[in-house]
Formats: structure tokens, C-alpha cells, sequence
């Protein structure tokens, strides 16, 4: 569950929010930036923090909208902003054959199988789902938003926007490696 570190911004911003979109802008900011140089000090490899640089970008932009226009009709949007700019880093890393799991699973992987087809396509079909799953949480959170929906559905598309395809994330690579185990006897 490595990869969850990833969305703490995320998470921090969701939270302060509350207080403010400006103060959960800058407390998503600050949690990117204090986790990118815990991993970078850490020995952790650029490729393997794509999200995070990704996140630190997203928030540094969005800081500075909060303070400049406090009043932006774009601090209702919020969530949906998010989980869009999460889409978006997926897919592009999709998009340039460097699915952003890619890094974060070599933490978890031996070396010996970072180059195999089949590291490559686990990796591929995680970030697709990711990808997959922050386009239509942000579409409906737009639609949630415009729609003055309330809280209880904005949260509930986010926990799905996360949970679900985490939960594929627990369960897909065992099930793709069981299935080559069985195809090679």
C-alpha cells in the first residue's frame, strides 16, 4: 500500500478544505512538498515519484489561485479539480509509456522482473484503472458540484474515486501472476 503515500496531499487538502480553500490549497501544498523531500532524501528515484512531483505542481498552482482569487467560483470545484488533475498525470504517463505505477511498484518488486511483460502490463492496467477511475470521479464530482449536491455525495464519489481502484490495485497483480503461473505449468 506504498503508492497510498502518493495521495496524503490529497487527503490533507480534502480535510483543511473545510476551513477554506485556500488553507486546504496550502496544506496540500505543504504535505507535497515535505513528503517529495522525505522520499528525495530518502534515495527515492525521480521515476518513482511522478505522482508526487505531479501533486507538488497541482498544489503550487492552486495555492496561488486560492490567494489570489479567494472568491473564484473554482473554489466549489475543488475535488473535482483534483481528481481531474489526477487523471490527467495518469493518463499522460500512459500516454508516454510510463505508467506512474511503474516506479512505485519497482520499490515493491524485485529487480529481476521490472523488465518482463508481465510487470509491464500489471503496471499498465493499474494506472489504466486509476486513470479510469479519477476521470469519472471528477466528471461526477462536476456534476455533484454544479449540482449543489452536498457533501454526502461529494464524499462518497471520492472514497469510490480512491477505493476502488485500490482495491483492484490489492488484488489484480496477484491474480495476473497466479494466472501465468498456471499458463507456464
Amino acid at each position: 500500500m506504498n503508492y497510498l503515500r502518493g495521495f496524503l496531499p490529497w487527503i490533507a487538502f480534502a480535510i483543511v478544505s473545510s476551513s477554506g480553500w485556500q488553507w486546504g490549497a496550502a496544506a496540500g501544498l505543504v504535505t507535497a512538498v515535505a513528503l517529495l523531500i522525505k522520499e528525495r532524501t530518502a534515495g527515492t528515484a525521480g521515476e518513482s515519484l511522478i505522482l508526487e512531483f505531479s501533486t507538488a505542481g497541482f498544489f503550487t498552482a492552486l495555492t496561488a489561485l486560492a490567494f489570489t482569487l479567494p472568491h473564484s467560483a473554482l473554489q466549489d470545484f475543488g475535488g473535482a479539480m483534483s481528481l481531474g488533475w489526477l487523471a490527467l498525470t495518469a493518463w499522460a504517463t500512459l500516454a508516454v509509456g510510463r505508467p506512474f505505477t511503474t516506479g512505485i511498484a519497482k520499490r515493491q518488486a524485485p529487480p529481476e522482473v521490472w523488465n518482463t511483460p508481465v510487470f509491464r502490463h500489471i503496471n499498465v492496467a493499474i494506472t489504466a484503472a486509476w486513470a479510469a477511475a479519477f476521470t469519472l470521479a471528477a466528471a461526477a464530482l462536476a456534476v455533484a458540484d454544479a449540482n449543489h449536491l452536498g457533501s454526502g455525495v461529494t464524499t462518497a464519489i471520492q472514497v469510490a474515486g480512491f477505493a476502488l481502484p485500490a482495491a483492484f490495485t490489492a488484488r489484480y497483480p496477484d491474480r495476473v501472476r497466479a494466472r501465468h503461473a498456471k499458463a507456464a505449468h
